[in-house]
């Protein structure tokens, strides 16, 4: 680390990392992903994960060993309900949830 790059340069990182999302082997149910690939975070440690190959997106609580169904899980396809290979997700202080819709091409807006 330079001086000045946010980082403290005595910082010690863990060099274990702990299962925040999943970790129940590939699959659809709540407990599993299957290729998750973009995430968020909020300031509660909520963390949001878009489930690639299940079309969703899932958010996990803090400490929570299940998901909660957000967005999609319909199946894919370009239904206002559906997801189809979602990439990413973003969520607004409201709860307003924004996620790149990979193979249908779009951003959606869900509330």
């Amino acid at each position: 680390p330079r001086p000045g790059d946010g980082i403290c340069e005595h910082a010690t990182w863990s060099r274990t990392g702990i299962t925040v999302a999943g970790g129940n082997g590939v699959g659809d149910g709540l407990n599993q992903l299957d290729q998750p690939f973009g995430i968020f975070v909020n300031e509660n440690q909520t963390v949001y994960v878009a489930d690639f190959a299940n079309h969703r997106i899932v958010k996990w609580d803090r400490n929570a060993s299940t998901g909660q169904l957000v967005a999609g899980g319909n199946g894919q396809g370009d239904h206002s309900n559906q997801l189809y290979y979602p990439s990413d997700v973003t969520v607004e202080q409201d709860g307003t949830v924004y996620i790149s819709d990979g193979y249908n091409f779009r951003v959606q807006k869900w509330v």
